[in-house]
């Protein structure tokens, strides 16, 4: 039986962005320094799944909420469920938009607002592709589970902990990465550093912070400074900034001298998408006679992560045939006289390499300064034959919406997928638009919302009927 999803979606449209709207207004980003029994991830979390699953309730869904860290929309019945996994958290906004990040606004065709493409637009698309589906009529004989995450941004605390508490979907993919389709993705693993707070050169490192999560290229970076030469320092950093492709701004009081550089933050699945505001303030700096730890956090950051995303300064880069570089983002780097210093480095590493080989390697180095390292808790990588009925599936709904025929594809970033063995990434980002996950202005055209729910719709249909 033939059903026209663009037309469904068409119809539809309005509704769509009114409810995307409503969304994007919710600042859903983690605190929780202000959780609660109801609200275990903080309060932007918990109103943007109850306003979720709002909708759902309002259409006609079964809904149901797992103790404030997750939720289900379920639609249909029979022995095999389908998992539709998003998210409804977002990354901090940080700063230098040019609209409100949680003011949505659609201009010139586009969408802007903090989790407009990661991942409020894309998961406002597959839910309207699953209520088309409901809406139609047509027979279906398994059941349907969209399930929504609370903190995909940091820990994945919400979704581990629905997967702990509720039954597991047989198959699924999570709208939350790129078209045509996502069949595998690198390990994902993050090292802290903890250096020591002690200076003990001419020139004292008061503070350096950089960067707002592990996961996300830093855009902004600043480092107050005092003791000798500052007025020099200021002249220099001043031609620095105007031949390193950054901008910056120093600030002096009677005694410091602050310096403050704006980079481009991105997505750290792909370091090279970004320019890490604070590995360049490292890099100047490194010149200057500051002494002990403090050297030791500006000389690290400046020899071996400047613009060192595969690992070649710790002669440990590493690729595999099928799914790529191992990959380092240096996304987290502070650093508090007389207290301490920390840089957070995540890792996306494919089959064939481990932790403890990434680790080996960043000992090898920061041994020489007495340096802790921690490892944070891994995820392995993660693939999806590319002949699975789930894989074939999609990319058919694909290919003959799009016109196109492109092949499933191995990334670095990590999405709910990987928590279904048969679970793979599917969409919503097209090839032709630009990657604006994490990144200020987020923004996603209009139309490519649109798109995405009639593929989805069909897709879901395909998968269930």
């Amino acid at each position: 039986m033939s059903y026209d999803w663009q037309q469904a979606v068409t119809e539809h449209r309005d509704e769509l962005l009114a409810d995307l709207k409503t969304m994007l207004r919710i600042k859903s980003v983690r605190d929780e320094s202000q959780a609660t029994p109801e609200a275990p991830l903080g309060p932007g979390p918990q109103q943007a799944l109850n306003q979720f699953l709002a909708f759902g309730d309002r259409d006609g869904f079964k809904t149901q909420n797992v103790d404030g860290m997750a939720g289900h929309i379920e639609f249909g019945t029979g022995d095999e469920t389908l998992g539709i996994l998003g998210h409804v958290d977002v990354m901090p906004a940080g700063e230098g938009w040019s609209h409100a990040p949680f003011d949505p606004v659609i201009k010139d065709g586009k969408i802007y607002a903090r989790g407009a493409m990661d991942d409020k637009g894309p998961s406002m698309a597959a839910y309207y592709g699953l209520k088309l589906v409901k809406e139609s009529g047509l027979p279906v004989t398994k059941r349907v589970r969209f399930i929504l995450g609370t903190d995909e941004e940091s820990s994945w605390r919400g979704m581990k902990y629905y997967f702990a508490h509720m039954p597991a979907p047989d198959f699924g993919f999570s709208p939350d990465a790129e078209f045509p389709l996502i069949n595998g993705e690198k390990g994902n693993v993050s090292l802290e550093l903890k250096f020591g707070g002690i200076n003990g050169g001419s020139v004292t490192l008061q503070r350096f912070t950089a960067g707002l999560r592990e996961n996300m290229v830093p855009g902004n970076a600043e480092a107050t400074l005092s003791g000798a030469h500052l007025e020099e320092i200021e002249q220099a950093f001043n031609q620095f900034v105007k031949t390193a492709p950054v901008s910056g701004e120093a600030t002096r009081t009677a005694d410091s001298l602050t310096l403050a550089v704006t980079g481009k933050a991105a997505h750290g699945m792909e370091p090279r998408e970004g320019i890490n505001a604070g590995t360049y303030l490292a890099t100047f700096l490194k010149d200057y006679d500051f002494g002990g730890d403090a050297a030791h956090f500006i000389t690290f950051i400046a020899d071996y992560l400047h613009e060192a995303s595969r690992l070649e300064k710790f002669a440990a880069a590493y690729t595999d045939p099928v799914m790529g570089d191992l990959t380092m983002n240096a996304g987290l780097l502070n650093f508090t006289a007389d207290q301490a210093g920390a840089i957070t480095l995540n890792f996306r590493y494919p089959q064939g390499i481990d932790p403890a080989t990434i680790r080996a390697a960043i000992d090898r180095v920061t041994s020489q300064w007495n340096v802790a390292i921690s490892v944070g808790e891994a995820m392995e990588p993660h693939y999806v034959a590319p002949d699975d009925p789930l894989v074939t599936t999609l990319l058919d709904v694909y290919h003959r919406q799009t016109g196109t025929n492109a092949p499933a594809e191995v990334v670095g970033g990590g999405t709910y997928g990987r928590l279904m063995k048969r679970g793979v990434a599917f969409g919503a980002l097209f090839p032709d638009c630009p990657n604006m996950m994490h990144q200020v202005d987020e923004y996603m055209p209009v139309e490519d919302i649109m798109k995405a729910a009639a593929i989805y719709a069909e897709s879901i249909y395909e998968l269930i009927k």
